[in-house]
């Protein structure tokens, strides 16, 4: 799948910049794209079993951004995303009810600028971008507002997580649902954790928060 996004920054020296941050005169040229990627990201396997959730899915897509520093030039970005679910019982009905995704971009930089294409996006506006990837199937997440904030222990660092509350579809009926993401810098990489969960589901709230905590990158 390719994704394309376009940035602009104004830049003096830009060719001989490029190439000295790149390493590859081919890109610096304008001859071919810098194709950098991703390291993958996800929870280890003894926090998903504990959690009960199973893998869903693990891909690899590109994005390609247009950049301009005074010349305009290609990037290619190999990104991951790493999901899971769990199967839960509410009113009687079972159904995969919680979702949780790992994602990891690679930082660009060219000419000392950072080209990654979600390193000024809120929260709020990293759950639209990558909602896909923790809703289920014909069940979209709607109304989202934030709840509250807090820290957790993830790779090493204190990292800020975001809780919004919405409304979904579980099985022919309206419930609300929690989401809690957090978006961070790690080893040359942006990585986006995002759980969703029925806010009915209190206990769910600690499980996504032990799935933040366990996630290793690179995997």
């Amino acid at each position: 799948m390719m994704t394309t996004f376009r940035r602009t920054v104004l830049a003096s020296g830009a060719t001989g910049a490029l190439a000295l941050a790149a390493g590859c005169l081919d890109f610096a040229l304008g001859n071919g794209p810098l194709e950098v990627a991703a390291e993958r990201a996800a929870p280890t396997d003894d926090a998903l079993e504990a959690a009960d959730y199973e893998e869903n899915a693990v891909e690899q897509e590109t994005i390609e951004e247009s950049v301009d520093v005074g010349v305009e030039r290609d990037v290619e970005a190999t990104v991951w995303a790493s999901t899971y679910t769990k199967e839960i019982e509410y009113r009687g009905v079972k159904g995969e009810g919680c979702a949780f995704a790992a994602i990891s971009i690679p930082d660009v930089s060219v000419a000392g600028r950072s080209f990654n294409p979600i390193g000024e996006l809120s929260n709020k506006e990293l759950l639209s971008e990558y909602r896909g990837k923790f809703e289920r199937s014909g069940a979209s997440i709607e109304n989202l507002t934030h709840r509250e904030s807090f820290g957790l222990e993830i790779l090493g660092d204190g990292r800020s997580v975001d809780v919004f509350e919405g409304t979904t579809t579980f099985e022919g009926d309206e419930i609300d649902v929690d989401v809690a993401v957090t978006s961070f810098a790690h080893e040359g990489d942006r990585l986006v954790l995002v759980g969703s969960y029925p806010a009915a589901l209190a206990a769910e709230s600690a499980t996504v928060e032990e799935l933040m905590e366990s996630v290793e990158h690179p995997v």
